[in-house]
């Protein structure tokens, strides 16, 4: 029984204190006076009577009651009703408001309380004071409570003669039963009919279960106001523990709000703050840290504006708003989506019918109550779902004298499937379900509605699932209890009790609210208490019982089982893998290994295993020898490793008594127990999972205590124990013994208890003993334990929580720093242990209640434990080390070039897989290669791992991974398991630039100081101080490294010592600016501020035939010497100017002034510029002495010179460096200019622009007007995508937005940067628009379009220097000069180095996918930003070679003038000049451009020491990806095959030839090595240069060669440079694991397969076919295209017959040339046949027509040049346009296959030639009209190209024209040539045809 209200309270208005305008509340009178003991007065109740402030009124408003809620220091709410009216204020009271009247109306009208109606004023100037009434109450009747305060009222306005002491005194000694009406005796004890004696009667329910919350409305009043949504995010964030804050106008609202949400809560107890009705004086509250949930009056919105962490629930507005930083989890699936949808059938039953078309009569919706109840029914199902199963993980730690239980969360998370449940977890983790467990864990109590719920009913809901109906009958049952529940008795619900008559707070009153009489009240108070003293205790006892635990749990969602489907087979194998182990059949067990490893992913299989290994052990077969024992440990290991630190399914716990049990036996008297092997975990370092596994544990002991049989003191037997284990759980037992408690005496009590305690101890004690086992390592001088583990690297954190990974992280490092002595480190291991386990006992003792004198002497024992452990590991790990290793594989040596020798012999390691999936038997299909055991090499050349792969059944393949150790880009540590034994290893992970990774672990068996000097020798064999030091010097040791200066007698010691000087001072000055050895000694590249870079390979020219050049580096560069200039015009570029006429040496001397252009020796001493060759073409007009001061102006002194001519329009392609910067420029200028006032201050010195005249006039001045305008084959070359859909090429090419855009009239946007020069905007802007800023990111704007007639201006200036932006800024050419600048954007090296890092990850990532997919490799090709550098670098390319080919000159300029500068000259001059396509053309023009020109490869490739710090930039692989993207665009226009451009990729990078070393020819000739192999011929040597090694190499095999080769004479390839167009090169992705790289040719070719031989026995020969494996096998070799096999064929053959063997390049030639003359082949057996047949009809360019005729002469045409094409091809030849039908030809042979449209018509022939019908074909796809004799004649007869038509007009019969048909029938088809006349059977054919053909013209 409960009083129905503790005190009654009386506040009035009173003045502030301080005087502010504010009043304040003031308790004029509280009864009783004295607090009652078991309930104090609360405090701060003024505040809450009125919460927006006490405030006069102008108006009387009418009286207003709310319920706030206060909670004191117990958690105890007490609920304040509160009954407010206003009277007229005091005189006081006036004065105090006078000054700020109108001040307070304003604050009265907004923040006053609700005014439900408008108010009459009183007399003017009267102001009305509120007084409130006060009822506070530990019990929640707020019906109750309004009707007892609104009778007092009455009685004072109504004057009714009825004592206020009276009633008031009655209100207060009102007892009323606390809960239970049907627990009770009789419907009186339920059912409470109370008078105040005021003739009044009410009715009061209680609830019948005290546990289940009272609503009422507030629920459904909530969803009305807020809606589903929001309401369940507030649910949500409640259980979550965020703050939530309700605003409105009504307080009323308010209360009821945040009575909803508590209610929705059940059976959660929400325990955080809770304030309905903030008073406004507390706003501040709202910053508290913790979570609320709190009510504010909406007035004060803008104070809560701020808040950034608060959910504000606006109940006026409907809105919900969480703020950004706060995320509310979900509900988990399907949980969410199903509450969602039957929240809505209760709330909108209509919503079900409003789509019937026969609605049935509506349904009534229920009543407010009724709907509160249904909507509190679906929460109430919910959280029976939610935590359905949850009594199953409830611990029993102690069960007397008070339980004590704590709940398993992993497991309950892990068996409800939950463990990535953001939401489950965070509810688990919150106090609110810690209180759950507390008051509900508890066995034996009362239970109610929700106990029923949870453990009877879930299987119900589970089939109701998908049956809305059913779903729907059960949440109103449920809500028919619950309102049963609040409402036992509704027959006898009546209230009679006076209320105020209507608008009676209008009329005068005549007093104010009287004071009552304290006395009086109080007399009847005592009254009432003397009488219950009296009484007996009307104590009623709870019915008790045991809470049913319900089924066990299930997960919450089925998941599919598709990834573990066939379990059951997968158990199986586990099982029979188990069990050979156990009986020594080792070679079974070690087959099903690999297979029992993958099926150990699983659950299931996890499960089966630890129950498998539990049954040997308990069949004592607990000792194992040694391979058994590995064999546990490796699959325990495995078990272990994708266990979590929670271990969510047990599995870890399930093995922790495993890992104790198993054992070997290492020496008499030392045993090794599994655990020492299992250690490496993060499950063990958790301290979360040993307080679950520890109460677990407690719980099973503290069961068998009460089991035991009393007389017997001795444990039960194990079987009877586990036959009586079904019966009882725990929870039973400590129900039955917390029934029987009260009944036991006092000793029996106390024994118990004792025992309990005890037992507890002994476990604590036992757990000590298992940490330590598990926490300290085998070998305790190894602190990896402390690294490697989260959890004991942080100890001292008091918190829980597993420290995070980043902390362990830098814990290791601290470590790794720290050289301590191993005594040191031992001991830190056994003091972090130590302090890790006294933690867990400190924590689980105290909540277990163990007694203070035992937990001391725990925190006593532990360390000795923990020493006496350390001293038992010692003698295990000193006998492990002496165990005989187990048989390992043989390592298997590689093989190695001639002069390659091992530096390091094998290191056992494991290859393990890298994140590509072939060798992981990804998506390609294919076996498990990786991870591979075996070992690593280190040669002087190349890193080599050998070895096999783990996985037995992919049988004896040998797996082989290497890379040059110049490629080398980045080495790291790394700690990984080892596939086989699941341990964790030190490992390192190498990456290079030839697309290798090597990711190893090493063998335990390698210590970590042959690891640390692998990775010493690796470092020194990758970084030699010295380019002398390269393998491409050591090898062949014949010359020594390093070959001191000749002593020989010079001639010109002068100029030897000068030469040696240069190279002193180069090597002496690297920090400085300048090389000052003259006065105007150019800056050099040291200034650059990197050091020389030394170690680029060598350039060395193979192909000089010539005397032995007896010059050393001195004679070199002595300017008389004529060998000299014979060797300079020896080199390369010599060679190649006097190919393209450039002049020759002779004319230079004698100053032939018919040539242009001159061969200046001026730079063979390398005085000018150290980074250019010896000679250089200049303008004939330029003195030499001039050349000199044009260096100056342009950076490293690399001034333009041309390096190639165009054959057809004379025009010239110049390099240099950029510009100076404006400093460098201006201080020459300051020497040289004659006047400062010079009007080219801009653009460098005078004589720059004089040598730029001299070039322009140098050039043949001719103007086009032939109207072949510069940008009219680029329109067409860049059209469309390089995707063979016909469709999209014509529409890319009449394309009217692309002709529109090709408008050059001004540049827009950042196009405005480019100056157009003087003459009204030329080419300039329309490049420029092209190439500048963004654009070159989008596709070339001029692509397809036709030439704009405003392009085609005669003007043109006569050279564009291609330049960087940000150079060119401010450099404006002069109006009259001939030269126009084009500013583009370009990438800088660090850019490519950037983008090539990024590109290395994308294609070997170093570590699988997540969820490895073609689009995560995809997305991360796009974030490196590759292709996007391939397509800027063939945008500018082909923008040069459009310009040179339309008769302008081109001098590009940009950076240093060596990297991207040649990058875009040597594609430009491939791309223009079929002889750069040729084998010799190709190795010509990169000994010209890149190593002539000084490209500096040893800088770029990092080559030595000094390069180190600046890193490997691709820039020459970047300019062979560009050549390779050609290559696919034009396979018939290049003479070498793609495998020539990986080879030179590949070696370019290897440092195996000295051909890529060094930084210059100056470099070169400095080591002597540019002209040393002229004489000494060195046989059978290793070849230096890797053009010799190749000229050899194709000498004997056609590996370099394209036999698709078939080039146009005057080709200029334009190809499509747009990403979409771009292939990523297969040398990026593909690899070789059988032989390692393809690239050294005597390595990969491996032994030779043994012939198809007749089998002794006569039979038929064995099958030579064999299996061919993505990545592992080279494809190319295991499956050679035709050709290579035939010509092998033949050579197989020639050799049988013993003839000497043909070259192949013979046998091909010859071939090709039978072919050309028999035109056509036979089509059957000779190889010319198979050699058509292998040219695929994908000729991307101008000059190929496939003539329209049978497939076998189209082939035969496209192999040659020499054969005339067809008819049409060479008429439409000579447009300047190509026509259409030319693109498609590669795409169809047969025509029949693309008809869109077909018919009869007659054609007028050619002049006087009559008319004929023929068959016509309109041909949409290729844009033809064909013609043919008859409907199925194959032959064309002939092709109207609808890309010539211009018009087509109705027609006029003409002579000879049919007579029977109508006039309309004939119409004319007019082209470019000439005008067709046709004429169809009828009218609407005729009409037919004209539309045909017309849409055709127009899709165009």
């Amino acid at each position: 029984m409960a009083r129905l209200a503790d005190y009654f309270v009386l506040v009035a208005f009173g003045p502030h204190p301080r005087g502010s305008g504010e009043g304040q509340g003031h308790i004029l009178q509280r009864f009783p006076e004295k607090d009652w003991e078991d309930n104090p007065f609360p405090q701060g109740i003024e505040l809450f009577c009125q919460p927006s402030g006490w405030q006069l009124c102008p108006e009387r408003n009418p009286p207003t009651f709310f319920v706030a809620v206060l909670t004191d220091i117990n958690s105890e709410r007490h609920y304040c009703a509160c009954l407010t009216f206003w009277e007229p204020a005091e005189p006081t009271q006036e004065v105090v408001c006078a000054e700020d009247a109108t001040e307070q109306e304003e604050e009265a009208d907004e923040g006053g309380p609700a005014q439900l109606s408008p108010a009459t004023p009183g007399p003017p100037g009267q102001l009305f004071a509120p007084k409130t009434l006060v009822l506070v109450s530990r019990l929640d009747h707020a019906e109750v409570f309004r009707n007892s305060l609104g009778l007092i009222y009455t009685i004072h306005v109504e004057g009714l003669n009825v004592g206020l002491e009276n009633v008031i005194g009655n209100l207060l000694t009102c007892i009323i039963p606390l809960a239970g009406g049907s627990q009770l005796d009789s419907v009186e004890d339920g059912v409470r009919t109370i008078s105040l004696g005021a003739g009044d009667r009410q009715v009061i329910q209680t609830p019948l279960a005290d546990s289940l919350p009272i609503s009422r409305c507030s629920v459904a009043l909530l969803f009305r106001q807020l809606g589903i949504t929001n309401v369940l995010s507030l649910f949500c964030a409640a259980l979550t523990e965020h703050k939530v804050l309700f605003l409105s106008r009504s307080y009323q609202r308010l209360s009821d709000a945040c009575r909803g949400l508590l209610a929705l809560l059940f059976p959660l107890r929400y325990s955080f703050t809770y304030v309905p009705i903030l008073p406004a004086q507390l706003l501040e509250v709202l910053s508290t840290p913790t979570p609320f949930i709190i009510g504010v009056n909406a007035a004060f919105q803008a104070e809560t504006q701020e808040l950034l962490d608060v959910i504000v629930a606006d109940l006026d507005g409907g809105t919900v708003t969480v703020p950004e930083c706060v995320h509310i989890p979900p509900l988990p699936e399907p949980l969410q989506s199903q509450t969602h949808s039957v929240l809505s059938m209760v709330l909108d039953p209509e919503l079900e019918l409003a789509d019937l078309a026969f609605p049935p009569p509506s349904t009534n919706a229920s009543s407010l109550k009724m709907q509160d109840k249904e909507l509190r029914a679906v929460f109430l199902r919910l959280f029976a779902q939610l935590l359905q199963g949850y009594r199953w993980c409830l611990h029993m730690v102690r069960i007397h004298p008070e339980p004590v239980i704590r709940f398993h969360k992993a497991a309950f998370l892990g068996q409800r499937g939950l463990v990535e449940d953001d939401f489950l977890m965070k509810v688990l983790e919150g106090m609110a379900f810690a209180g759950f467990v507390s008051e509900r864990g508890v066995p034996y109590r009362a239970t109610d509605l929700f106990d029923e719920l949870v453990a009877h009913e879930v299987a119900r809901m589970r089939a109701d699932e998908n049956h809305p109906q059913r779903v729907l009958r059960h949440v109103k049952e449920l809500a028919e209890q619950l309102y049963k529940n609040e409402n036992p008795y509704p027959a006898v619900a009546m209230h009679k009790v006076q209320r105020p008559g209507e608008a009676s707070h209008l009329r005068r009153v005549p007093r104010p609210f009287p004071r009552l009489d304290d006395g009086m009240v109080q007399w009847i108070v005592d009254q009432a208490t003397a009488k219950m003293q009296g009484a007996p205790p009307a104590v009623k006892a709870e019915r008790r019982t045991t809470v049913p635990s319900g089924p066990p749990m299930t997960a919450i969602l089925e998941r599919s089982g598709g990834l573990h489907g066939n379990s059951a087979r997968r158990l199986e194998v586990v099982r029979n893998c188990i069990s050979y182990v156990f009986e020594g059949k080792m070679l079974e067990a070690k087959k099903l290994l690999p297979a029992v490893l993958r099926a150990l992913k699983g659950r299931a299989a996890r499960r089966c295993l630890t129950q498998e290994l539990h049954l040997h052990v308990q069949q004592n077969r607990a000792v194992l020898d040694h391979q058994q024992f590995d064999f546990v440990v490796r699959m325990m290991n495995c078990c272990l490793q994708d266990c979590t630190s929670l271990d969510e399914h047990g599995i870890a716990a399930a093995l922790l008594p495993l890992v104790t049990a198993f054992c070997r036996k290492l020496s008499p008297g030392v045993t090794q127990f599994a655990y020492s092997c299992v250690q490496e975990h993060v499950v063990w370092s958790t301290p979360q999972f040993w307080e679950a596994m520890f109460y677990g544990d407690v719980q099973t002991h503290i069961r068998a205590l009460y089991l035991e049989p009393a007389e017997d003191g001795d444990h039960v037997q194990v079987g009877e124990l586990s036959a009586r284990e079904d019966e009882r759980s725990a929870l039973d037992v400590a129900s039955e013994q917390r029934r029987l408690w009260p009944t036991l005496s006092r000793e029996k009590q106390q024994e118990l208890v004792q025992k309990e305690e005890s037992t507890v101890f002994s476990q604590a004690i036992h757990y000590a003993n298992r940490m330590s086992y598990l926490l300290l390592p085998l070998d305790s001088s190894k602190s990896r334990l402390l690294r490697e583990r989260a959890g004991l690297g942080d100890l001292e954190s008091a918190s829980n929580s597993l420290v995070t990974s980043s902390m362990a992280g830098s814990v290791a490092e601290s470590y790794d720093t720290e050289s301590g002595f191993e005594d040191a480190e031992t001991c830190d291991v056994a003091g972090a242990v130590v302090r890790f386990i006294n933690r867990f006992v400190d924590k689980v003792c105290t909540e277990s209640g163990v007694t203070s004198d035992h937990l001391k002497g725990l925190h006593v024992m532990v360390p000795d434990i923990v020493q006496m452990h350390i001293e038992t590991l010692e003698a295990v790990h000193r006998e492990s080390k002496r165990l005989p290793p187990i048989q390992k594989p043989k390592l298997l040596r590689p093989r190695l070039l001639p002069d390659e020798e091992c530096v390091l012999d094998g290191l056992r390691v494991y290859l393990l897989p890298d994140g590509r999936e072939g060798g992981a038997g990804g998506t390609g299909g294919g076996p498990a290669l990786l991870p591979a055991e075996g070992a690593v090499f280190l040669t002087t050349y190349r890193v080599i791992f050998t070895g096999m792969p783990t996985d037995p059944l992919v049988g004896e393949q040998v797996v082989v991974r290497s890379f040059p150790v110049a490629a080398l880009t980045k080495e790291k540590r790394i700690s990984v398991q080892t596939p086989v034994d699941q341990l964790l290893q030190d490992g390192l992970q190498l990456r290079s630039c030839t697309f290798q990774l090597l990711k190893m672990a090493f063998d335990e068996e390698v210590g970590s100081d042959s690891a640390e000097l692998f990775r010493k020798q690796l470092h020194k064999l990758r970084y030699p101080p010295d380019i002398r030091g390269t393998f491409a010097f050591t090898l062949g040791s014949a010359h020594t490294p390093g070959r001191p200066p000749r002593t020989t007698k010079d001639k010109g010691p002068s100029l030897r010592t000068l030469s040696r000087n240069i190279v002193k001072n180069a090597k002496k000055t690297l920090g400085r600016q300048y090389v000052t050895r003259k006065k105007y000694n150019p800056p050099s590249w040291e200034h650059r501020g990197q050091p020389p870079p030394e170690d680029q390979e060598d350039e060395i020219s193979v192909l000089e035939e010539l005397e032995p050049s007896t010059l050393t580096p001195s004679s070199a560069l002595k300017p008389s010497d004529r060998m000299t200039m014979s060797s300079l015009v020896e080199r390369a570029c010599c060679r190649d100017y006097q190919r393209l006429g450039l002049g020759t040496l002779s004319s230079s001397l004698s100053r032939a002034k018919s040539e242009p252009f001159r061969i200046s020796p001026v730079n063979r001493m390398y005085a000018i510029c150290r980074s250019y060759p010896g000679l250089l073409i200049v303008p004939q007009s330029v003195q030499d002495n001039a050349l000199q001061r044009v260096s100056r102006c342009y950076r490293q002194n690399r001034f333009p010179v041309v390096c190639w001519r165009s054959g057809r329009s004379r025009a010239v392609l110049l390099r240099s460096g950029g510009l100076h910067g404006k400093g460098v420029v201006g201080l020459f200028k300051a020497q040289n200019a004659p006047s400062p006032g010079q009007s080219q201050a801009d653009s460098g010195s005078l004589e720059q622009e004089k040598y730029l005249q001299a070039v322009v006039s140098s050039m043949p001045r001719y103007a086009d007007a032939s109207g072949r305008n510069t940008l009219s084959g680029f329109s067409s070359a860049h059209v469309g995508s390089h995707v063979p859909s016909p469709r999209a090429r014509v529409t890319t090419l009449s394309n009217p937005m692309a002709a529109s855009a090709s408008r050059w009239t001004a540049p827009r946007g950042k196009l405005g940067s480019v100056r157009a020069s003087g003459r009204s905007g030329g080419l300039g802007a329309d490049v420029g628009s092209r190439l500048a800023g963004r654009d070159m990111l989008g596709p070339p704007q001029a692509n397809g379009a036709p030439p704009d007639p405003g392009f085609l201006r005669p003007q043109r200036a006569a050279l564009y220097i291609i330049g960087d932006k940000a150079q060119l800024k401010g450099v404006r050419p002069d109006p009259l000069q001939q030269w126009e600048l084009v500013p583009i954007e370009v990438f800088e090296a660090r850019q490519v180095k950037a983008s090539f890092k990024k590109l290395l990850k994308a294609c070997v990532p170093g570590c699988p996918f997540p969820e490895p997919s073609p689009v995560s490799f995809l997305r991360s090709l796009e974030d490196s930003e590759w292709l996007i550098q391939i397509h800027k670098l063939l945008q500018v390319s082909v923008l040069v070679v459009e310009l040179l080919d339309s008769g302008s000159s081109v001098l590009v300029s940009l950076e240093d003038g060596w990297d991207i500068t040649t990058q875009v000259v040597s594609l430009v001059q491939l791309l223009s000049d079929p002889f750069y396509r040729t084998l010799e053309g190709f190795r010509l023009l990169v000994e010209k451009e890149w190593l002539s020109f000084g490209h500096r490869f040893s800088h770029r490739g990092a080559h030595t020491l000094a390069g180190q710090g600046s890193g490997f930039t691709p820039v020459f692989l970047q300019f062979l990806d560009c050549v390779h993207q050609v290559h696919l665009q034009f396979p018939m226009e290049f003479e070498f095959s793609p495998f020539y451009l990986k080879f030179l990729g590949y070696h370019h990078a290897s440092r195996r030839f000295r051909t890529f070393l060094l930084d210059s020819d100056y470099e070169r000739i400095e080591l002597g090595l540019l002209y040393e192999e002229k004489g000494e011929r060195r046989g059978a040597q290793a070849c230096r240069s890797v053009w010799e090694y190749m000229d050899r190499l194709s000498k004997r095999t056609p590996v370099f060669y394209n036999y698709m080769y078939a080039p146009e004479d005057t080709e200029v390839l334009r190809p499509y440079s747009n990403v979409s167009n771009l292939k990523v090169w297969d040398f990026y992705t593909e690899e070789t694991l059988a032989e390692g790289p393809p690239y050294d040719w005597e390595l990969a070719q491996g032994p030779p397969e043994p012939p198809e031989e007749e089998r002794p026995d006569g039979g038929a020969p064995q099958s030579r076919r064999r299996v061919v494996w993505p990545c592992y096998d080279s494809r190319p070799r295991a499956q050679p295209d035709a050709i290579s096999r035939l010509l092998e064929e033949l050579q197989r053959l020639e050799a049988e017959l013993g003839r000497p063997a043909e070259r192949w390049k013979d046998t091909w030639d010859r071939v090709k040339a039978a072919q050309r003359l028999e035109g056509r082949p036979d089509g059957r057996g000779t190889p010319s046949s198979l050699l058509a047949s292998s040219v695929p009809h994908h000729r991307r360019s101008l000059g190929v027509y496939l003539q329209e005729g049978p497939v076998g002469s189209t082939l035969s045409l496209s192999l040659d040049s020499d054969q005339s094409s067809g008819s049409t091809a060479s008429s439409s030849r000579q447009a300047a346009r190509r026509s259409t039908s030319t693109l498609y030809s590669q795409f169809q042979t047969a025509e029949s296959e693309n008809r869109s449209y077909e018919g009869t018509l007659y054609k007028k022939g050619a002049f006087m030639k009559p008319w004929k019908a023929r068959w016509f074909v309109l041909d949409k796809t290729k844009h033809q009209l064909r013609y043919y004799d008859h409907r199925v004649d194959t032959e064309c007869k002939g092709v109207i190209d609808l890309a010539e038509v211009e018009a087509v007009a109705p027609g006029t019969p003409t002579l000879g024209a049919p007579k029977t048909v109508d006039e309309k029938a004939f119409f004319d088809v007019k082209t470019t040539r000439r005008v067709y006349n046709f004429c169809a059977q009828d009218v609407p054919s005729a009409q037919q045809w004209v539309d045909q053909i017309q849409s055709c013209l127009s899709d165009a």
